[in-house]
């Protein structure tokens, strides 16, 4: 089974998104990018969806930090919709940006099968 690390720190949100792909992939849960890269030295994953607002480490600070020697594909989820972010999370290895209030759990399931195909 895939696996997928969600870095989310909203708790709702993560375990909406968590419930939304648990039946198909092993999840595990995140709620800042520090915590994300203590799971991500322990654990393989196949995909990353990671918020950019979070307390502690935000997700551009995670991708700075993130030493992604094994290329997993991380997949910006967030509600920033401004171009700099975009091109600043893209140039720092981000796969994909999709914002997450127009991602309906359809979308975020064939984003996530898309991803890992």
């Amino acid at each position: 089974m895939k696996k997928i690390l969600i870095v989310e720190d909203d708790q709702a949100l993560n375990d909406a998104f968590t419930m939304i792909l648990g039946t198909d992939y092993e999840v595990d849960a995140a709620f800042d990018g520090q915590e994300a890269l203590d799971l991500t030295s322990k654990k393989d994953y196949d995909l990353i969806l990671l918020d950019l607002l979070m307390p502690v480490m935000d997700g551009k600070e995670f991708l700075r930090a993130f030493k992604n020697s094994k290329q997993i594909p991380v997949v910006v989820f967030s509600n920033l919709d401004a171009k700099t972010d975009i091109e600043e999370v893209t140039q720092l290895g981000a796969a994909r940006y999709m914002l997450k209030s127009w991602a309906s759990p359809r979308e975020l399931h064939k984003l996530v099968g898309d991803m890992l195909a």
